[in-house]
């Protein structure tokens, strides 16, 4: 990770950030570096971290807390690569359902913003994270999965018996998809992992991660990823089985997650175990 490359001092004025040293900040939700009371961060993609810092600006959600960013004395959002953001104490803990929660009324309040233009953009190289993402969501979706991907140019050819593993489940719960009516909006789609608690103050988030899906769907990335890797139980299916098409929404959230895995260079075969038993659960299901 670049996060130990510490922010530039013309990034540091331009923020109006000279007061205070820069401190590395790494394992609290958060992965860069604290000025006082502003986080600095490098951003993989500038679009995308100047639209959520847009969108974050002036969103208010019942219950929850909200870092704010910092515009640059210029009033840009990103300055030669580094956001910077209010501080906000917490970090994250296997409160499973109080992330949903958050989920359901932070996507209410997102319901109304428009699609943004980058995310009608095809992955394209040279890739990164950014483009590993698109692919693997779009593979959810599309009617062969991991088109995109391969018409990108991306490698989606298994190296070996392990990395097979992943793409078998991909292409049988293709074949298990049925039509969805729900409609698509603006949704945090990386929510697992990134909610900050700090005792009994509100829950808070630090950025928005866009796609453009139903939030069940949303809400459903972060079941696969509990039941995955976050020891949830089972029954966390059950307790939010009143979202619209469920059973449908968590198949493509598991979808999403195999693809993920296929075609991110720094997945690990530790990962794969519990994405596998978040397969044979979803499968029952639907």
């Amino acid at each position: 990770m670049t996060f130990n490359v510490a922010p530039p001092e013309q990034v540091l004025t331009t923020f109006g950030l000279t007061a205070h040293p820069p401190i590395a900040m790494d394992g609290a939700g958060v992965v860069g570096w604290r000025v006082g009371e502003v986080v600095l961060s490098l951003v993989p993609d500038r679009a995308r971290a100047a639209w959520s810092a847009s969108a974050r600006e002036n969103l208010y959600v019942e219950g929850m807390r909200i870092a704010r960013p910092i515009r640059a004395s210029d009033g840009r959002y990103v300055v030669s690569g580094w956001r910077a953001d209010t501080y906000v104490a917490g970090s994250p803990e296997p409160r499973h359902d109080e992330v949903l929660a958050v989920a359901d009324r932070l996507h209410a309040a997102l319901a109304k913003l428009e699609r943004p233009r980058f995310l009608l953009q095809p992955p394209a190289p040279p890739f990164n994270d950014v483009d590993v993402f698109n692919a693997a969501d779009r593979a959810a979706w599309e009617d062969v999965p991991l088109r995109s991907a391969r018409a990108a140019g991306m490698d989606v050819e298994p190296a070996d018996e392990e990395a097979e593993a992943p793409l078998a489940a991909l292409k049988m719960l293709a074949g298990l998809r049925r039509p969805v009516s729900a409609s698509p909006q603006v949704v945090h789609g990386d929510l697992f992992g990134t909610v900050l608690f700090a005792g009994a103050a509100a829950p808070a988030i630090t950025d928005i991660v866009p796609y453009w899906r139903p939030a069940a769907w949303a809400s459903a990335v972060i079941v696969v990823d509990a039941l995955a890797w976050g020891g949830a139980d089972d029954e966390l299916i059950e307790r939010w089985s009143d979202y619209p098409e469920w059973p449908q929404m968590l198949l493509r959230a598991t979808m999403f997650r195999l693809a993920v895995h296929a075609l991110h260079p720094r997945s690990t075969a530790g990962a794969l175990p519990g994405l596998m038993r978040v397969v044979d659960l979803v499968r029952m299901l639907v």
